[in-house]
């Protein structure tokens, strides 16, 4: 069993067919076909087969397409750690949701990365239902966000801070005056981050609560822009009571009052456990529950610009 044959099946299943693996990988669907049938032989399972509606996937061939994702990560992971080795350079991939990428990553890893001088630190958001994929096919190193699932104990997960989220308006607004009642909520206008269209965060949770609905909803390309609309007057939006201080003590902003209007989220790190983690995501795991840590992440301090290069993907509606 080659790299080249799984990578050959792990495209087909992902595509979800041979001709689109193909063209995928820059070969001919001949090419495909034969490392499939070469895996086909050397496991005695048929995989796969065709139907009318698709590929249909035996049990064994759900459990390859498994390990072929994770087998592949793993090899990519080696070939990374050798080169770095060889550079006496060390990368850390760290996965987060949108928000705590944006009000807490940038003081806690450029902090980190100062402590650390042959380390390199990527930064990716994704949304936190695929954290447990982006680490079992070792995309990433480790991830912070939401907890995730209860009872998984191949994962090593911390929990390291709580966090409020908060309705904030302009002063002007007509609900910055009283308590406001269930139906005026719902025919406001919500200012949201990307968060807001992620099933994982609390803040779904909050306009389901609230019944808000979706046309109510507006959704920017980071929680700063949501914020900004708000200080113009805009609608109201839900943000992480640290980040809204500063207008709110300005004058700026003002916090709406209710108990619909405020929830309590936690960050947590996750990353493999029984030792398969690199010695990286470790160090972090110790180092982000730190009085430093949290000074850091609470106040954006810590970040030196050009110290870690962040690659940053904000996708909105995966």
């Amino acid at each position: 069993m080659t790299p080249t044959q799984l990578r050959a099946f792990a495209a087909v299943v992902r595509l979800g067919s041979v001709k689109s693996a193909a063209a995928d990988l820059h070969v001919s669907e001949a090419a495909v076909s034969l490392h499939v049938g070469q895996l086909r032989k050397e496991l005695g399972d048929k995989l796969f087969q065709r139907t009318g509606a698709g590929l249909a996937f035996t049990p064994g061939g759900l459990r390859l397409a498994s390990r072929a994702a994770e087998l592949l990560g793993l090899q990519d992971r080696t070939i990374l750690e050798v080169r770095q080795a060889g550079d006496g350079r060390r990368l850390l991939r760290v996965a987060a949701s949108s928000l705590f990428a944006e009000h807490a990553a940038p003081g806690l890893i450029g902090l980190f990365a100062d402590r650390a001088k042959d380390l390199d630190v990527e930064l990716s958001i994704h949304n936190p239902s695929h954290f447990e994929t982006l680490l079992r096919t070792r995309a990433v190193d480790v991830v912070i966000g939401p907890r995730p699932p209860a009872g998984d104990t191949t994962l090593a997960t911390t929990h390291f801070l709580n966090y409020q989220i908060i309705a904030v308006a302009h002063p002007a607004h007509p609900l910055a005056k009283a308590p406001p009642t269930a139906s005026a909520l719902r025919d406001q206008t919500w200012l949201l981050g990307p968060t807001g269209a992620s099933r994982a965060d609390v803040v779904l949770a909050m306009l389901h609560r609230m019944n808000v609905p979706e046309d109510r909803q507006q959704i920017f390309q980071s929680h700063a822009a949501a914020l900004q609309e708000a200080k113009r007057g805009k609608g109201i939006a839900l943000v992480v009571s640290f980040a809204a201080a500063q207008d709110i003590a300005s004058g700026d902003l003002t916090r709406l009052t209710g108990n619909l209007l405020q929830a309590q989220g936690t960050w947590n790190i996750t990353m493999l456990g029984g030792g398969t983690a690199p010695s990286a995501a470790a160090e972090l795991t110790r180092f982000i529950t730190t009085p430093r840590a949290t000074q850091a992440m609470l106040r954006g301090g810590g970040t030196t610009p050009g110290r870690f290069k962040p690659s940053i993907y904000v996708t909105l509606w995966n």
